[in-house]
């Protein structure tokens, strides 16, 4: 299979879930998955994958609740959830394609932590990883309170979007503007493409994001500094990490979160904030393809 302009959809099933992944070729070389962030979808890599397809076999996955994947009514969307379904794709595509080679990932934010978190729990299974803002949250973030705090914030986040509807928007231009609120070093046709890829259409004309909304609150388990941290080390691979110097969140070498991965080497993105592969994508794609080309 040659590469293509836009990729093939395809379905899998997980933990009983229909699940969405785009296969953007090429067959017969090496496999690369790329995974999302939290209420973003597989599309926001579309000018990544287009460059790398010459190289890999390259596939982006619907996190579940996210893109064209099934919502998961009355799931947590914890990180281990998120770490099965990417689990179940990988042995669909080796078995699809009869491989055994270890696969190379590339994550974004919370596909970066379940990208990393896989790569310890199974490092046989990953040459290299690449993760973009993706070691989690800070260990001054809330979601590592102590459990009664934790607990009863989640329940109270999820009565509360129980009580009211999804946001929606007018029309194109009123959510594309939103997208560029939400990411101001986006350009017009970036945002746009994003937002068409991220929306439906409700029947009166309006639109509507595709993520659930029941997909935003933290879950009240599976965030441990010490588990997180035991799970990295067992990380053998060499790990490409990127992060944005405008971003919110802070540098991972200065708070001790990209310690406990023994080969690992940061990029320090200027002019960059949360989403470096959008903010710098030239920049993101030539350090990217120079580790991937290391022995």
């Amino acid at each position: 299979m040659k590469t293509v302009d836009e990729p093939i959809s395809h379905f899998f099933y997980s933990h009983r879930l229909k699940l969405q992944f785009w296969d953007w070729g090429t067959a017969g070389k090496p496999t690369m998955i790329l995974v999302h962030g939290g209420l973003d979808h597989a599309r926001n890599w579309d000018w990544v994958a287009r460059d790398l397809c010459s190289d890999y076999h390259v596939y982006a996955l619907d996190l579940r609740g996210h893109g064209n994947s099934q919502h998961a009514p009355g799931a947590l969307y914890t990180i281990a959830e998120h770490i099965l379904d990417l689990s179940a794709l990988v042995d669909v595509i080796n078995t699809t394609n009869n491989q055994t080679e270890p696969i190379y990932l590339i994550g974004h934010s919370l596909g970066g932590v379940i990208s990393t978190l896989y790569t310890g729990l199974f490092p046989e299974k990953v040459k290299k990883l690449v993760s973009i803002e993706g070691l989690g949250p800070p260990p001054t973030h809330k979601v590592y309170d102590p459990a009664s705090k934790r607990m009863r914030r989640w329940v109270e986040e999820i009565r509360k979007i129980e009580k009211r509807e999804a946001r929606s928007y007018p029309d194109l231009d009123s959510a594309v503007n939103r997208m560029k609120e939400a990411n101001p070093h986006l350009s017009d046709e970036v945002a746009q493409h994003l937002t068409l890829h991220g929306t439906n259409w409700n029947s009166d004309g309006s639109l509507a994001w595709k993520f659930d909304n029941f997909a935003r609150p933290f879950p009240p388990v599976g965030h441990n500094l010490a588990d997180i941290q035991d799970i990295y080390s067992q990380i053998t691979c060499p790990v490409l990490l990127f992060w944005g110097m405008e971003s919110w969140a802070p540098n991972p070498e200065n708070d001790g979160r990209a310690t406990p991965i023994k080969d690992h080497r940061l990029v320090k993105v200027a002019g960059a904030g949360h989403w470096v592969h959008h903010d710098q994508l030239d920049l993101f794609l030539a350090e990217t393809k120079k580790f991937l080309a290391e022995d």
